[in-house]
């Protein structure tokens, strides 16, 4: 069962991006935690994860502080942001 947001379609949403649709999904909300609860938590999801993975991040916010942080891990990520939910895809950079 998913934890995407009630009007999140995340099949869609990994069809559109360039995150890799045949991987495992792997997902976090972090969307009542404050900071740097997130960034915390996203990093060491993001540590974990494993070349056959895809990290879906649910955010209220732009992790703006994270994007230099996955640069530094060879990591690749894209942002879609809604009105209720901001969600980053990360996966690994070699795909």
């Amino acid at each position: 069962m998913s934890d995407a947001p009630a009007d999140i379609d995340l099949d869609a949403l990994l069809e559109a991006s360039d995150a890799p649709e045949t991987h495992a999904v792997v997902e976090l909300d972090v969307r009542t935690l404050g900071p740097p609860k997130p960034l915390r938590k996203t990093l060491e999801a993001s540590a974990d994860l494993a070349d056959e993975e895809v990290l879906v991040q649910y955010n209220d916010r732009t992790p703006q502080h994270l994007y230099p942080k996955l640069d530094d891990r060879g990591l690749t990520y894209e942002t879609v942001e809604s009105e209720d939910v901001t969600v980053t895809l990360v996966w690994n950079g070699d795909d």
